[in-house]
């Protein structure tokens, strides 16, 4: 598996004016433009899904294949985000707790000190340790001698969602996903001239070079072992193999700035290992939920997606089973009752990035339509990325009618792109739409799929009159 490769970089959108200036201004016929723009024979053996719904009086205005299921891509990060506000409340926030699992004596703690997550994603350099610190220190703890603890059994099941692909999960975008995560669970690799460095310089991995005619970075699923291999230069995100154990190692050095002495080497426990008892010392909440959500579409965040998730899994019924398979069933009836069932709607983990999702553009424009009726409508589409402005979407659509206008959430993978919110038209009606590509690789030289998929958006944001 090849980290330093054209992988990302396919991913990247690269924008691709040509394809939406060469759109007339506007046809009499929206419908017959868009039908015009999936016939082409570049598309004969792609598979399009397209449902576009006036939100003014709820009619259909334009479908295509709507009832097909498809792979949603991170579009699939609107069912979780809309289950989780309504399920959990947009204020919603969990916690990261420190817990001495020992017996206390004048100031020392004969035992370990436990840093227990419990699926806060927003963790990250050193401003959480020293609050928790802090708080330590004001409880009285002076010296630990059973070392610190990063506890990452909260969420029963691995630390990836159902359907990740073992291609991505050495890249930060298919980072784990646990209970006590740090830095986005993700590392930076930087190699010059034989040198090799490692961004936090806490991160719970060796780095092993080795000879090899292909340069290449290279580590091991599961493994803390990152091999540089032959002449290799340059810098890669990657993810971090123990969140847990780094945390605990980022904790530990801000109570040794407090002048509180920690005895033995910081260690991680993870599920299924039972998780350490004892007195909670110190508690510092996550930022509400609609925080993160918005952090997490506009950027199309996975693990702040998973995380959300996994909370609402925990939220569930059911402690018998893993904590995802709870949120999935939970979700599904959650789907039900709103009208879209298990035949049209199938999501397995929170982001999107399994091959396992499944959804219609019927069902997902269900879901918009019915998002943009609720008390929390306004909330809901700030949530969105805005076209030519910010999010994964701030150079997509530029110096066109959509810029501004459409708010939508993006979905990439291999062979599949997709796009789903809302526009308004030049005829002042307001659309909620989605538009799902599958099974389809650009030809060399033609142009990206998130182009193709752009080119239908703005002729909605482009249309007049009344469709």
């Amino acid at each position: 598996m090849a980290l330093l490769n054209a992988r990302r970089a396919a991913r990247r959108f690269v924008p691709w004016a040509g394809l939406l200036l060469a759109l007339p201004a506007q046809g009499a016929d929206l419908a017959a433009r868009i039908d015009a723009h999936l016939a082409q024979p570049r598309f004969a053996s792609a598979s399009w899904g397209i449902a576009v719904v006036s939100l003014d009086d709820g009619h259909v205005v334009y479908r295509h294949d709507a009832q097909r299921l498809l792979l949603p891509a991170s579009t699939a990060k609107l069912y979780t985000a809309a289950f989780a506000l309504e399920r959990l409340g947009p204020e919603a926030r969990t916690h990261t707790d420190v817990i001495a699992a020992g017996e206390r004596r004048r100031g020392s703690l004969h035992g370990p000190l436990v840093l227990r997550g419990r699926g806060d994603p927003t963790l990250a350099g050193n401003a959480w340790a020293d609050a928790l610190a802090s708080q330590v220190e004001a409880a009285g703890i002076q010296r630990v001698d059973g070392g610190i603890v990063g506890d990452d059994t909260a969420f029963a099941g691995p630390p990836y969602g159902s359907g990740w692909e073992v291609d991505d999960l050495a890249y930060a975008y298919g980072a784990s996903t646990g209970a006590l995560d740090i830095d986005e669970n993700t590392l930076t690799a930087r190699v010059t001239g034989g040198d090799v460095s490692v961004t936090p310089a806490d991160a719970a991995i060796a780095i092993a070079p080795q000879a090899a005619t292909v340069p290449d970075l290279y580590r091991e699923t599961g493994q803390a072992t990152l091999f540089v291999l032959g002449d290799v230069s340059g810098r890669q995100k990657l993810s971090l193999p123990d969140p847990a154990l780094t945390a605990a190692r980022r904790l530990q050095s801000a109570l040794a700035r407090r002048g509180i002495r920690v005895d033995g080497e910081a260690r991680s426990v993870r599920w299924p290992v039972a998780a350490p008892t004892g007195q909670t010392l110190a508690s510092l909440p996550s930022p509400p939920l609609i925080d993160l959500l918005r952090e997490g579409l506009k950027r199309s965040q996975n693990l702040y997606l998973q995380s959300v998730f996994l909370l609402t899994g925990l939220a569930s019924d059911d402690a018998q089973k893993p904590t995802e398979e709870r949120a999935a069933t939970a979700l599904a009836r959650w789907l039900a009752a709103q009208g879209i069932g298990p035949s049209s709607a199938t999501l397995v983990e929170g982001t999107g990035l399994s091959r396992h999702d499944l959804t219609t553009a019927d069902a997902l424009v269900h879901l918009l339509v019915r998002m943009d009726a609720s008390p929390l409508a306004a909330s809901w589409r700030n949530l969105l990325p805005v076209a030519g402005v910010d999010g994964t979407l701030a150079r997509r659509m530029r110096d066109t009618a959509a810029m501004g206008n459409v708010r939508a959430k993006t979905g990439s993978m291999s062979f599949v792109d997709a796009l789903a919110g809302y526009v308004t038209t030049r005829g002042g009606q307001r659309l909620a739409f989605v538009i799902l590509l599958n099974n389809y690789r650009p030809a060399s030289g033609a142009a990206p799929m998130a182009a193709e998929v752009d080119a239908i958006a703005l002729m909605l944001a482009e249309a007049t009159g009344r469709l």
